[in-house]
């Protein structure tokens, strides 16, 4: 593998400071004291030059050495363990996650910094940042006992996390699993029992300790995800006084992967000798069988597929940024439009051009999609007004689906399309292309394969509320159109693709809905995964037209020799490229919803052994 990184910062600048209402996040009580606007640049600058200098090279040991098990135990690269440690001493890490205390990052600006240091080594990130998810679930739902008992040590990345819920026979049907509890004479604390598979990062040798949240079934509970309740579940037991001893909790493997070969993906086996303990979050099953797990763990879920989004997204644009940097020095051929002027470097053929830009524009809304939702988690979290923090809430629920989705099926053909920008050298090891595309597959898997999140969109964010939720963030995209005429001088055209793809989306849903009124839910299931695309589509083409309205008004302002004037250029080509080329899919899905083929539905399983 010859990894480089690429990243530019400047699409992240302009998040931040000129598109995310940044002045309301910074006047919450937790951040007004510690940042302003003018510490943006700073920050981002920071953090792109430890990305490039500390985080980067370890990529070549995650392919080259990968994690490594010897006679149960993990073995992860000293570069990781180094990396890991520096990012979490300059509070990038795990720390960030605290909500209770003052300080941290933002959200708005943390996510996009960590799209920045995924881009140079995905396969480390889950070291650094699994602790901070766990000890957010802890912080919301365990006793100040368990607090203090866990939080100091998570925090700080000294000790690591992870979120158990696959086991051998339960993968996306949780409610199947086996894992079980059985109480013990101290309150509080269960004896576990059981098989977890596909855990990230579920072992390693570079912290103190490791804590598992664990979905089990106590004794007696109900069937199903209902019956489950989470655990906290550390590899060495914690005594009184502090000390650590072993807990019965056995690696037995980590799978050989595609990518992401430097990030252990572990089979633990836990209660093999009955002496594995837990403590319980929460409250232990109720009077009916029913157990809290699943709605605590799915607060580390959401937050999970979030960040596959973002490493799709990352990997996606810094696999792009090698190929257009590649095209500048790459001299091949000569244009079709003008065979007399001489041999060209490939950035100037039609087709190359069009690689960049389906890789510049929709990577961009991707970035646009996540950082919106970055900013409903900050004001979720720490805006003063209760009922705008429902409002945060409601949207983010509406968008997380397509966060987790929408770029991780789209970075397989982004990285494909840079890979082919090379030609030939795209797919020899001594270019970045091939490592991304082994690395950025399973992100369409993970965290609840995009079935299930289109599954999700259809079936409970469309009804949410009684569907007033998901009608608001469509409301929100009307509401722009209408206001956005007055304005939109070179862009109406795209404005009215925008309108006709809310219109036909509108119609997507009417008939999905009759489907549903005649029994037809087969088909449902058959066109979800396209829906949510077009879902997606449709906002990051309402997202990509807001950010050019606002390059618009700066290139007016500019004129065309000012230094930044060819970054406002291109934020407004790439929404009128991905409103002219990706968002007329929308239509293009309403039309095959409308003609409702039961191809797939009909098909005998036997037709496919031919």
């Amino acid at each position: 593998m010859s990894f480089r990184y690429a990243y530019n910062t400047r699409d992240i600048k302009f998040i931040l400071k000129e598109w995310l209402p940044m002045d309301e996040v910074l006047s919450f009580e937790r951040y007004r004291d510690y940042f302003s606007k003018e510490d943006l640049d700073t920050i981002v600058d920071q953090v792109r030059k430890v990305a490039e200098e500390v985080i980067a090279p370890t990529a070549e040991d995650g392919e080259n050495i990968g994690a490594l098990w010897e006679g149960g135990q993990v073995r992860i690269p000293p570069s990781f363990a180094k990396a890991h440690r520096f990012v979490q001493d300059q509070g990038w890490g795990a720390s960030n996650f605290d909500v209770e205390n003052p300080g941290g990052l933002p959200f708005s600006v943390f996510g996009l910094i960590w799209e920045m240091m995924a881009a140079a080594n995905p396969a480390l990130m889950p070291y650094i940042g699994n602790a901070g998810a766990v000890a957010h679930v802890v912080q919301l739902f365990s006793s100040p006992e368990l607090k203090g008992r866990f939080l100091p040590h998570l925090l700080s990345g000294k000790w690591g996390g992870t979120m158990c819920l696959t086991e051998p026979t339960s993968g996306s049907d949780v409610g199947d699993l086996l894992s079980k509890a059985y109480p013990t004479d101290d309150a509080g604390i269960y004896k576990i029992k059981g098989q977890k598979i596909f855990i990230t990062v579920g072992d390693r040798d570079d912290v103190e300790n490791i804590v598992h949240l664990f979905l089990a079934r106590v004794e007696g509970a109900a069937p199903g995800t209902k019956g489950l309740s989470l655990f906290l579940l550390p590899k060495y037991w914690i005594g009184e006084d502090g000390s650590l001893s072993d807990n019965d909790v056995q690696c037995i493997g980590i799978e050989h992967k595609m990518g992401l070969k430097g990030q252990a993906t572990a089979q633990l086996v836990v209660g093999e000798n009955n002496n594995c303990r837990a403590w319980l979050i929460g409250a232990p099953p109720d009077e009916n069988g029913i157990g809290q797990g699943i709605r605590q763990m799915f607060n580390m879920m959401n937050e999970a597929r979030l960040d596959t989004g973002r490493m799709a997204t990352a990997v996606a644009a810094n696999a792009y940024w090698n190929a257009k940097d590649y095209g500048k020095e790459r001299v091949q051929g000569r244009l079709l439009s003008a065979p007399r002027s001489g041999r060209v470097a490939i950035n100037k053929h039609e087709d190359v051009k069009r690689m960049y830009l389906l890789n510049k524009a929709t990577t961009e809304a991707c970035r646009a999609l996540l950082a919106r939702c970055y900013y409903y988690e900050d004001v979720r979290e720490f805006a003063p007004d209760k009922e705008r923090r429902k409002w945060a809430q409601d949207r983010l629920d509406m968008l997380t689906p397509l966060c987790k989705a929408y770029p991780s099926d789209e970075v397989w053909g982004l990285v494909a399309e840079s890979l082919q920008a090379y030609g030939g050298y795209g797919y020899c090891e001594d270019y970045p292309a091939a490592n991304a595309a082994r690395d950025c597959k399973i992100w369409s898997i993970w965290e609840g394969t995009n079935f299930i999140q289109a599954l999700d969109l259809i079936g409970r964010k469309w009804m949410q509320g009684k569907g007033a939720l998901f009608a608001a963030t469509l409301k929100e995209i009307e509401d722009f159109i209408t206001a956005a005429k007055e304005s939109a001088a070179s862009l109406t055209g795209e404005l009215g693709q925008l309108e006709k793809a809310l219109k036909a989306y509108q119609g997507i849903q009417m008939m999905i809905a009759g489907y549903a009124r005649s029994g037809k839910l087969g088909l449902m299931a058959v066109y979800a995964r396209r829906i949510l695309t077009a879902t997606a589509q449709l906002y990051c083409g309402y997202l990509l037209l807001e950010q050019a309205l606002i390059a618009q008004k700066q290139i007016e302002l500019l004129g065309p020799e000012h230094y930044d004037y060819t970054f406002y250029l291109g934020k407004i080509i790439s929404a009128r490229y991905y409103l002219n080329n990706a968002v007329p899919n929308v239509w293009h899905v309403a039309e095959l919803v409308k003609i409702g083929d039961t191809s797939v539905l009909d098909a005998p399983v036997e037709i496919f052994d031919y």
